[in-house]
């Protein structure tokens, strides 16, 4: 929050709880002297109640009535009571002209109405009500909440006595609604003093801070301006020149000088962040005090958490949560001690390497950094690396065994089409041995052709392509294959779309491949699978059999060109090689899993298409 900001809110949070205060003290005494004279109102108005009830009523031993008779003496006074005129005018008159009166009425000491400002009630049981005492007394809080609950009707009561005998008792009711009626007003006047208030504070702070901060502003701008590179400054006040100017010129000193540094440190981050998005090892850099200040990505798989919950936490905070990790590291960063290329067995059976080093600087340690790396997927790697060296090494040999071999080749179909033009009526035998010559040279070209076309690099036809219409079109030309091998085929594809971007023939012949193998791998019939769904960024294929399974020992061959296990039943071992060449020149890669008895399910993954794409193009495949 700016300084200016805190002057504003302590000022008219000042006066606001002044304001306040003052308000509360207000109404508190308001709403008192409010009660007290509605006390004194009520009391009053009862008091001549029970004068004009007394002298209503004579003396009854002068009369007919039997004041021995409890119920003929109540019915005599009832009756004198009822008739009198001067008291009913004074009961009328007590509702009609007080504000907050609600009823008045004549209570006998059975607490039957003689007479109330209601007729219709006189003659009937008076309901017991609270008295005024209970408002007038309350607390300013509670008296609040007792005037704005539902609507409540006070008594103010004296007793009543008839010829020095006590009769009775005057009531007189004072409603809720009419008191509030009554300090409403009052309450709307305090509102608006308290707005008022509040507004007159909120100008009196903006005014006093941009008095005060006025120079400061300005060297605010100025800072700005440096920090975005401009080297002019706006002028000084003739009153601070000397000192607004000076600070003026440092400070675009220094904005040349952030300037650069951030155009150097913007230059450095993007670097760092692309190798570190990329480094397959876990990285991270600490502090002097272990704090970490740098993560890649590959680090939260080693940790399990992100990136975002690491980064300014210590060393201590992240590895003392008794994993097998932070048992080795924690004890290294309390000690000050490297750790060079430590292995042990991570949670999840994973082989792990970590490295510490502590980076000193004029003899004292400046931080340290981490490395986690994964062993098996070292290893992997160097296998893949191995495998396309090898591959390479073998794709140049095979060019060049292709190219010898394919001029002696050619050499020997030429002259054998002169023998058989030579020998036109060879016998029978002659000529079925030479028909045999040829056909196994033609068997042998295609062998080498085959060869030639698995290292050499094709141009693909890549286009957007729903991976669904891929898998639906192999169904269609698998069917009639696998109805003869009693196979059934299924799918399971979802609703949205499986955006790719591949070449549409190759990868359709690529999963054909995929599917007629496993149709020949259930020659006793069942169900054949084809589904599809996106995981992350990439799109999984799946081809599942319910076939006689891949035995172990020949699982790390099925993907080797000419490798088959149906010699005897036509195959040629192209299929499944020639599949995982067309997805690995789509970026993609083809794994599976096998079951001996069981069945398997090859796995065909492909970058999935974030972005549909407005035209096709070319892309050179990689061998």
């Amino acid at each position: 929050m700016s300084r200016k900001a805190i002057i504003v809110f302590v000022i008219t949070t000042l006066i606001t709880a002044l304001v306040f205060g003052f308000s509360w003290i207000y109404l508190s005494q308001l709403l008192r002297q409010r009660m007290l004279w509605a006390d004194e109102t009520a009391s009053m108005l009862t008091r001549q109640l029970e004068y004009a009830a007394s002298k209503a009523v004579p003396d009854l031993s002068s009369t007919r009535v039997d004041t021995a008779n409890p119920k003929a003496l109540r019915a005599a006074v009832s009756d004198y009571l009822q008739t009198d005129t001067n008291l009913n005018d004074m009961l009328e008159s007590v509702v009609g002209n007080s504000q907050i009166i609600y009823d008045a009425a004549i209570v006998d000491p059975t607490g039957i109405a003689i007479l109330d400002t209601n007729p219709a009630l006189n003659g009937k049981p008076v309901p017991p009500r609270p008295d005024l005492i209970v408002l007038r007394d309350a607390g300013f809080r509670r008296q609040l909440r007792m005037l704005y609950s539902p609507a409540t009707v006070y008594d103010v009561s004296i007793p009543l006595e008839l010829g020095g005998q006590p009769f009775g008792s005057v009531r007189v009711g004072v409603a809720t609604v009419f008191l509030r009626n009554e300090l409403n007003p009052r309450l709307q006047q305090a509102a608006f003093f308290c707005v008022v208030a509040i507004f007159c504070s909120l100008v009196l702070s903006a005014v006093i801070s941009n008095v005060a901060l006025g120079p400061l502003k300005r060297i605010a701008r100025n800072l700005d301006s440096a920090s975005a590179g401009a080297t002019e400054m706006l002028p000084a006040d003739d009153s601070a020149a000397d000192e607004v100017g000076l600070v003026s010129l440092k400070i675009a000193h220094l904005g040349r000088q952030i300037r650069d540094t951030n155009q150097i440190f913007s230059a450095l981050k993007d670097n760092v962040e692309q190798v570190m998005a990329n480094l397959q090892d876990g990285l991270m850099l600490f502090t002097r005090d272990s704090h970490v200040v740098l993560v890649s990505a590959s680090a939260e798989k080693f940790l399990g958490r992100p990136r975002q919950e690491i980064l300014g936490r210590s060393a201590e905070e992240i590895f003392s949560d008794g994993s097998h990790l932070g048992a080795v590291v924690l004890p290294a960063f309390l000690q000050q001690r490297p750790l060079a290329q430590y292995e042990f067995d991570a949670a999840d059976k994973r082989r792990v390497q970590v490295s510490l080093d502590f980076i000193h600087e004029k003899g004292s340690s400046i931080g340290a950094l981490l490395i986690m790396r994964d062993l098996e997927s070292v290893h992997r790697i160097e296998d893949e690396i191995e495998i396309s060296r090898r591959l390479s090494v073998s794709g140049r040999q095979t060019k060049e065994v292709a190219h010898e071999v394919k001029n002696p080749m050619n050499a020997i179909v030429l002259h054998l089409q002169l023998l058989q033009n030579k020998m036109q009526r060879a016998d029978p035998e002659t000529r079925r041995h030479m028909d045999v010559i040829g056909d196994e040279i033609h068997r042998l070209d295609d062998v080498v052709q085959t060869l030639v076309d698995f290292t050499r690099p094709r141009e693909l036809r890549e286009q957007e392509v729903d991976m669904r219409k891929i898998l639906e079109d192999v169904s269609l030309l698998a069917t009639p294959d696998a109805e003869q091998h009693g196979v059934r085929l299924a799918r399971e594809l979802p609703g949205e779309p499986l955006l790719v971007r591949v070449d549409f023939d190759l990868m359709k012949q690529a999963v054909l491949n995929l599917v007629l193998n496993g149709v020949q791998a259930m020659p006793q019939g069942g169900t054949l699978t084809l589904a599809a769904h996106r995981e992350d960024d990439t799109i999984l294929t799946e081809v599942r059999d319910q076939g006689c399974g891949i035995p172990p020992e020949l699982q790390g061959k099925i993907f080797q060109l000419y490798f088959t296990t149906r010699k005897d039943k036509g195959g040629s071992g192209i299929g499944l090689a020639q599949a995982s060449q067309y997805v690995e020149w789509h970026h993609g890669k083809v794994d599976f899993e096998s079951t001996v008895g069981v069945g398997t399910t090859f796995r065909l993954r492909l970058p999935a298409l974030t972005q549909p794409a407005n035209a096709p193009t070319q892309a050179a495949a990689r061998s």
